[in-house]
C-alpha cells in the first residue's frame, strides 16, 4: 500500500514516492508485493482502459524491479479496505458475476493489463479480484454457487490465456471456507488457478472474540485455513498462499503486535507447500484520508514516512530467521483431523484442530471421502486419523 494517498495515488502519481516505498519494503526482506488496481480508475468505461493507469502500473513494476520485488497485480477492485469501488458504468443493477456485458469488460481489463505488463520480468501473475465474495449481498450481485464458480473458473482461464504460466488466483476472504452459503465453492477455489490463496483475519472470522488475541485459535488461524484449503485440493503437491494476514494494535490486550507477528509466522511457516506469506499491509494509511474504519489506519509495517514500526522490525527479523533456518518450515503432518461429509468447517470444527495443536500435534485435515484412500494419505505423509467429535458440530454458518 503506498505511503502517500493510499491507492488514490494512481491518480495523484508520484514516481519518486513509489520508488521510496518499494525500497523500504525491500529493506524489510520482502521478495514480493501484492498491489491493488482501483477498477473505476483503470476502466472508467467498459470499452475504455486508461492508458495513463497502465503506464503508471508499468512504472510501478519497473521500480519493483529496481527494488528486487516481484509483483502480483490484483485487478477488479472492487472491494478494498472496507470500501466498495464499483465502476459507475455498471449501474445499480448489473451483476458483475453474471451479466454478459460486465464479464466481457472484466476480461477486457485483464487483457489490457496483460498486454502492457504480462511479460514484465517482475510480473508474477493476476489476482483477479480482492475478496469479490464481499460484493455479493442480498441486494447486490446476488449470485448462485453455480454462477459464482463459473465466474472464478472462466476468469482464471482467461488469465491463463492472456498471461500463460503465471501465478494466477482469486483472493476471496475467509467466508467461503468457513461457511456454506456463499457464491464460491471450496472445491473450485482449491483447484483453479496456480495456487490457493487464504485470507486469515482474527477479527473478521470471529477468532478474536472466541479465543482472544493470544489464544491458540487466533495464533494458529492462518495455519488452520491453509490446511483446510489443502484438504480440498485434488493435487497434494499444489501450493497454498497466505495472501492476507495482519493485525491492529487495538485488537490486542495481552500480546503486542510484534509478538503476534512472531507467533503467527512461526506457526504458519510449518505448513507444507506454503508458497509465501503476504502481510497486510506495507504502510499505514494517512490520517488526512477520511472515511476508513479506524482499524485500517495502523495495519502497516511502515509509517507513512517509511519509518519501520516495531511490528515491521519484528517482521524483518522473522524473515531473516526463516532464511537462516532458525525456524522450522514445511513440516510433514503425520496426524490428520477428518472432516465429515456434510460438516461445515467453521470455528466449531476448527476447535478440534486447535485442541490437537495444544497437545503438541501438527494436524492436517482430510476430507472423509479421502480418509480411506491409502495412496493419498501416503502421499501426504499421514499415518494417523483423528475423528471429529460431532458434539462440536452445528448446522453450518
Amino acid at each position: 500500500m503506498p505511503s502517500q494517498g493510499w491507492w488514490y495515488s494512481w491518480v495523484d502519481w508520484d514516481d519518486s514516492s513509489i520508488a521510496k516505498d518499494l525500497g523500504a519494503i525491500s529493506a524489510l526482506g520482502c521478495d514480493h508485493i501484492r498491489i491493488q488496481c482501483l477498477w473505476p480508475l483503470f476502466q472508467p468505461n467498459p470499452n475504455f482502459v486508461s492508458d495513463a493507469m497502465l503506464g503508471r502500473l508499468e512504472a510501478l513494476l519497473n521500480h519493483a524491479h529496481t527494488a528486487g520485488l516481484d509483483v502480483i497485480v490484483t485487478v477488479l477492485n472492487g472491494w478494498l479496505s472496507g470500501m466498495d469501488f464499483r465502476p459507475a458504468w455498471l449501474g445499480d443493477t448489473a451483476n458483475i458475476f453474471v451479466d454478459k456485458e460486465a464479464i466481457i469488460a472484466e476480461r477486457g481489463l485483464i487483457s489490457a493489463i496483460a498486454d502492457r505488463v504480462g511479460t514484465h520480468p517482475r510480473f508474477l501473475g493476476f489476482d483477479v479480484a480482492n475478496e469479490p465474495n464481499v460484493l455479493s449481498t442480498e441486494t447486490k450481485n446476488v449470485t448462485s454457487r453455480e454462477d459464482g464458480d463459473r465466474w472464478v473458473s472462466e476468469l482464471l482461464a482467461h488469465c491463463d490465456r492472456v498471461a500463460p504460466n503465471k501465478l494466477h488466483s482469486v483472493g476471496v476472504d475467509h467466508t467461503p471456507w468457513l461457511m456454506d452459503h456463499t457464491p464460491f465453492g471450496r472445491a473450485v477455489l482449491a483447484n483453479t488457478g496456480a495456487v490457493t490463496p487464504i485470507h486469515a483475519w482474527i477479527l473478521f472470522t470471529g477468532a478474536l472474540d472466541r479465543y482472544g488475541g493470544y489464544g491458540t485459535g487466533s495464533i494458529h488461524l492462518a495455519e488452520y485455513l491453509l490446511e483446510l484449503a489443502k484438504a480440498y485440493q485434488e493435487d497434494p503437491a499444489r501450493q497454498v498462499w497466505l495472501q492476507e494476514c495482519g493485525v491492529s494494535g487495538e485488537w490486542l490486550q495481552h500480546i503486542t503486535p510484534e509478538e503476534f507477528v512472531t507467533q503467527v509466522l512461526t506457526a504458519t511457516t510449518t505448513v507444507e507447500g506454503l508458497w509465501g506469506i503476504t502481510w497486510w499491509c506495507s504502510h499505514d494509511i494517512e490520517r488526512r484520508l477520511q472515511g476508513f474504519v479506524e482499524l485500517e489506519y495502523d495495519l502497516g509495517l511502515l509509517t507513512v514516512h517509511n519509518e519501520v514500526k516495531p511490528m515491521g522490525e519484528q517482521f524483518r527479523k522473522m524473515i531473516q530467521a526463516i532464511h537462516a533456518g532458525e525456524i522450522p518450515v514445511s513440516l510433514v503432518r503425520h496426524t490428520a483431523l477428518v472432516l465429515p461429509e456434510g460438516c461445515t468447517p467453521n470455528l466449531n470444527f476448527a476447535d478440534e484442530f486447535f485442541r490437537l495443536v495444544d497437545q503438541g500435534i501438527l494436524p492436517a485435515i482430510v476430507l472423509e471421502s479421502r480418509a480411506s484412500d491409502a495412496k493419498y494419505l501416503q502421499t501426504r505423509g499421514i499415518s494417523t486419523l483423528v475423528a471429529f467429535n460431532a458434539a462440536y458440530a452445528d448446522s453450518g454458518d
